[in-house]
């Protein structure tokens, strides 16, 4: 059984960094939004793909903030989210499923537009964090789709345009796999649950090290990390042009099929794929 949910996006870490991490992934062919500021005191700039996007998630040096989800979270991957029409029915889910923490959240973040500023609106609910240790897992209701999905902010030089697979790495695998699967209300096979347009893949330390040698993020005494993102390319030989001329503060290997960026400061892993 396939699961009808969608993956709505991914977020990485980047702390007290975020103009670092601004420059490292401009110079890696995205096309990042201008930078937002919610409500509740953190910022961010997007990756906007077809359907789903990258989050760079992080907070201001100066000012205060209601975020200790980022604040004490170690750098790199660590959000999965998904796309929900109801946040209230699938708090109902999580409840039913004994994977609910608090009830739904609100915030918002203005969005410049050329004919003036705007609110985009969102609600979210989070599965309580002893359940998935590698980071947080939530679901997202757009109020305002129409002011993130932009034509104008979803063409990227690097040609990526989906995020078709997590890949998760747990101490224990089948365990980990298992949740996924009634999480997203579909199936573990061979610890790969699919959502709709990708995977999650949930492996073993030993597995996720043989996949990617020397770019692998370390577990750290960790149970779990979000150990890569896997992103579909339309243009990998020019991404490999980018990536052969030089890019400071990143870790690359190109092989046939596929390009492997290691965003060192970041303790995040990128599989760029066609």
């Amino acid at each position: 059984m396939v699961a009808n949910v969608r993956l709505d996006h991914a977020v990485i870490n980047v702390g007290f960094r975020m103009d670092v991490a601004q420059a490292l992934f401009t110079n890696l062919g995205f096309k990042l939004t201008p930078r937002g500021f919610h409500s509740t005191g953190s910022i961010n700039h997007l990756a906007m793909f077809g359907a789903d996007y990258l989050e760079l998630i992080g907070l201001p040096k100066w000012g205060t903030h209601e975020r200790p989800d980022i604040a004490n979270a170690p750098a790199g991957v660590n959000g999965i989210v998904f796309k929900t029409d109801d946040v209230n029915a699938t708090y109902t889910h999580l409840q039913n499923a004994n994977f609910h923490s608090e009830g739904p959240k609100s915030f918002s973040r203005p969005v410049n537009l050329d004919n003036g500023t705007y609110q985009a609106k969102f609600q979210t609910v989070t599965v309580r964090s002893e359940i998935f240790a590698g980071g947080r897992v939530y679901f997202c209701e757009h109020g305002t789709p129409e002011l993130v999905w932009r034509p104008e902010w979803q063409s990227h030089s690097n040609g990526a345009g989906t995020i078709s697979e997590i890949i998760v790495v747990s101490s224990t695998p089948n365990t980990e796999a298992d949740n996924f699967a009634k999480l997203l209300n579909g199936e573990n096979i061979v610890g790969k649950i699919a959502f709709d347009g990708g995977n999650i893949t949930v492996v073993s330390q030993t597995q996720y090290s043989e996949r990617y040698e020397a770019l692998a993020s370390s577990m750290k005494n960790r149970d779990s990390i979000f150990g890569c993102l896997v992103l579909q390319t339309n243009n990998r030989g020019y991404l490999n042009e980018m990536l052969d001329n030089g890019i400071e503060g990143l870790e690359t290997q190109i092989e046939k099929l596929r390009t492997l960026v290691r965003i060192s400061a970041f303790d995040a892993l990128i599989e760029f794929i066609d």
